[in-house]
């Protein structure tokens, strides 16, 4: 009977433990809602869309290359102008970034220049054509090749312009480990 009397108080501080606890989470959700606002504020208004007309259809498509074309005023006095009748040089079909020089080479007192596009090797020299932007081959030695290139700018005139294409430095083959 003794354990009987035993259990009662150790029931009521059970009941009391958690009461004390219940109390401490009403507290705090009533602490919580304090910082909350009572009034939810409104949406901004919604602007009314208002349709772009764009009219530039008849300007160039800057995605697209352009047709070269000689200047109008080419036969009066004109300027620079490449030769649109000449025919192609194979080399003419690659930009200039795609075409590596990488040797040099020399017959009867004319030094040609290696030029690797893709995985073909042409043999070129001075006054080859070489490039899309009409490089002509102004000299050849064992470290580079000089162009002069005639560019289209953005009002439609043409310009000279000077273009090198350097010996390609492979790394050495005895660096392998």
């Amino acid at each position: 009977m003794n354990k009987r009397w035993m259990l009662i108080p150790a029931a009521a501080l059970v009941v009391a433990g958690c009461s004390s606890e219940l109390d401490e989470l009403k507290q705090f959700v009533r602490d919580s809602e304090k910082g909350l606002p009572r009034k939810i504020d409104s949406l901004p208004s919604v602007k009314p869309f208002e349709p772009f007309t764009y009219e530039g259809f008849d300007l160039p498509d800057p995605f697209k290359p352009r047709k070269l074309t000689p200047p109008k005023d080419q036969g009066a006095g004109g300027g620079v102008a490449p030769d649109l009748n000449r025919r192609k040089e194979p080399l003419e079909a690659f930009p200039l970034e795609q075409l590596k020089m990488v040797g040099t080479l020399s017959q009867l007192n004319e030094t040609f220049a290696l030029v690797r596009a893709d995985k073909t090797l042409y043999r070129v020299k001075k006054g080859n054509y070489m490039g899309q932007n009409f490089g002509l081959i102004t000299d050849v030695n064992e470290g580079e090749i000089k162009l002069k290139e005639i560019v289209q700018d953005s009002a439609g005139d043409w310009a000279e312009r000077q273009s090198v294409l350097p010996l390609l430095e492979e790394a050495s083959k005895g660096d392998k480990k």
